[in-house]
């Protein structure tokens, strides 16, 4: 999908204008042409109308593509690689992944590309980012920049608070799909702090002002970024520790109460033992109370009956002294 996006004067306030972004059918000067899932034909023409390398504009569509900075020396064009990230539901386990983002610094455009639909882009679309103006395409691109490390922040808090409700869980019963739900939080952490760091390198690319030429406000503004970036990579990480904390400490409970399963199974096996093996001797010619001759002799039956009760109780006994019962 091809999508173009131009800024146009929206009111006057003294003497500062305010603009929003507003759709466009062809590409201009100044203009914002944001491509995702492109189709070849897409592709092509954007290539030729802009003269953009066509590995910049490819290189963003790779899922294994890592955050970068490119710089093309004959066109003088800068390409910005950073991690985005999304949700993606399975059954009933919300995943949180990371997809790259190629934002690209024309001569006199801006173009966005990514694999699918980025849904941070959709607040510049929708003109709720603040002193927003396309033509100024080094803050534009640092606006995002922050648009996503804020988006990283939201995400986390999702997942803090996801990890208290399975923690909660947990403590009233341990379950298969609890504890899968702290798998996948740990496996989305892992991406996240690998993302966040990639991107801290970009951002610290941008800051020494080599490939991007950055202005007094641009710097200011940067500076915010790598705070929220430095920030959501903190979180990131002490979250992860929690996480795999978390899922230690509740393998030691599961692996705790199987050998306490395990204990009480062995003890009872032992008491019901000992009876078993004397109960063995009702087999030796002991006449049972059915038989005919059990009046004449019912000493043997009472001994052996009486030697099982009593060591079914001593058994139970001792095994309860030594904590096995």
């Amino acid at each position: 999908m091809l999508n173009i996006y131009v800024s146009e004067e929206y009111k006057q306030i003294g003497t500062r204008s305010i603009y929003r972004v507003k759709e466009s059918e062809e590409i201009v000067p100044d203009s914002w042409i944001d491509l995702y899932s492109p189709t070849e034909a897409e592709i092509e023409r954007v290539e030729k109308e802009l003269g953009i390398p066509q590995e910049f504009l490819r290189y963003p569509l790779d899922e294994e593509e890592r955050p970068r900075i490119d710089f093309d020396d004959d066109s003088g064009q800068v390409l910005v690689i950073i991690d985005t990230p999304y949700t993606k539901r399975e059954n009933d386990i919300t995943r949180y992944e990371t997809a790259p983002l190629g934002i690209i610094l024309a001569d006199k455009h801006i173009v966005t590309v990514s694999l699918r639909r980025t849904s941070i882009l959709d607040q510049f679309i929708e003109n709720r980012i603040r002193d927003l103006y396309i033509p100024f395409r080094t803050r534009f691109t640092i606006q995002i920049l922050y648009a996503v490390a804020k988006d990283y922040l939201r995400l986390l808090r999702f997942i803090d608070k996801t990890l208290e409700v399975a923690e909660n869980e947990l403590a009233k019963s341990i379950s298969n799909n609890d504890l899968y739900k702290l798998l996948a939080l740990a496996k989305s952490l892992i991406y996240f702090t690998s993302s966040l760091k990639s991107n801290e390198g970009v951002l610290e690319k941008l800051m020494r002002g080599r490939t991007v030429k950055l202005y007094d406000e641009d710097e200011d503004l940067l500076e915010d970024v790598v705070i929220e970036y430095k920030q959501a990579h903190e979180m990131a990480t002490i979250y992860a520790n929690i996480v795999n904390g978390t899922l230690d400490v509740y393998s030691s409970i599961i692996d705790n109460n199987l050998n306490s399963i395990m204990k009480v199974l062995a003890a009872a096996t032992i008491c019901l033992t000992i009876p078993d093996l004397i109960g063995s001797f009702f087999g030796q010619n002991c006449p049972m109370p059915w038989d005919t001759g059990f009046a004449d002799n019912p000493v043997p039956f009472i001994i052996l009956t009486s030697a099982a009760v009593i060591s079914l109780v001593a058994s139970i006994i001792i095994m309860k002294k030594k904590k096995m019962l």
